[in-house]
């Protein structure tokens, strides 16, 4: 068994649940650990590793090793960098969360050997998610030009609004007059979107959602379009940049950039344990059905 471990560094207050993962990992010394570069400088010297290891840096590295699976140490921000390097390998991702919300890292700290068990026994749910794809006329993200969550376009620091005009499969939809535009995947509309408004769609839903940042078009709201369309956009205002990002990567644009978003070829696979599906994660994250008030 093949193993990928992710994380971007080592806490210092996260060093012994670290060591625990690794203890766990250690009492099946059969699996061969793939370990992130930057994520093994950080704590090299100060973890204990039993198991065979081997390091990656880049996603030529990820998949020349044929791995079986990626085990993510952090949030849910850890999970979107470790797509970057997943890509279109087929590998599913295991989550174990040390962050703070954990919509996607979905294993509590107290199940991480439980988790390990259930995997060896395929007893995990997979979960496919969609990914969005952008199409721009330079190349801005390389050949890392996808997204778990989402895309959008932003204003630059305290510049004043832009104008974003807004196409489905080349028909003009509207022209945002706001900080920005979010176009999110189902997985991402419990993110950024969600924090701007917009509603929250079921993982396999098949659906887009376009949500305005901050509009001063007032009665402009999220929009719920189905995935096999391509939105483009044309961006416009005051400022010579914009920012254009996904997930938490970004570039600098200017307006004469093209961009389109569409549905990626390939798809990301997640792991969970069966008793935590889409409905449980919200219920408890988001507090649904929780009365909170001191009678």
């Amino acid at each position: 068994m093949r193993i990928a471990l992710f994380s971007r560094f080592l806490k210092k207050e996260q060093q012994q649940l670290v060591q625990e993962v690794f203890d766990a990992l250690a009492r099946r010394p059969e699996w061969e650990l793939y370990i992130y570069q930057e994520y093994y400088d950080s704590f090299m010297g100060r973890i204990k590793i039993n198991n065979p290891y081997y390091c990656f840096q880049t996603h030529e590295d990820f998949r020349a090793a044929e791995l079986d699976c990626c085990i993510t140490l952090g949030g849910d921000g850890t999970i979107l960098e470790a797509v970057t390097y997943v890509r279109d390998t087929g590998v599913p991702i295991l989550g174990l969360n040390m962050g703070r919300l954990g919509f996607l890292a979905m294993i509590e700290k107290h199940r991480i050997e439980e988790s390990l068990q259930a995997f060896e026994q395929g007893a995990l749910v997979e979960d496919k998610r969609v990914l969005l794809q952008l199409e721009s006329s330079s190349p801005l993200f390389g050949s890392a030009n996808f997204a778990l969550n989402d895309f959008a376009i932003l204003k630059r620091d305290t510049s004043s609004m832009v104008i974003i005009h807004t196409y489905v499969n080349g028909e003009f939809l509207n022209s945002y007059w706001a900080d920005g535009i979010i176009v999110a995947s189902p997985t991402g509309s419990t993110g950024y979107s969600l924090s701007c408004g917009g509603p929250i769609i079921f993982p396999r839903s098949g659906n887009f959602i376009i949500t305005p940042v901050a509009p001063h078009n007032l009665n402009v709201r999220p929009i719920v379009l189905s995935d096999d369309v391509v939105i483009s956009f044309e961006v416009e205002g005051r400022a010579e940049h914009f920012l254009c990002t996904l997930d938490s990567r970004y570039r600098a644009i200017q307006a004469s950039c093209q961009l389109a978003i569409r549905k990626c070829d390939f798809q990301t696979t997640l792991l969970r344990p069966d008793d935590r599906n889409f409905l449980y994660m919200i219920r408890k994250k988001l507090h649904w059905g929780t009365d909170s008030r001191n009678y």
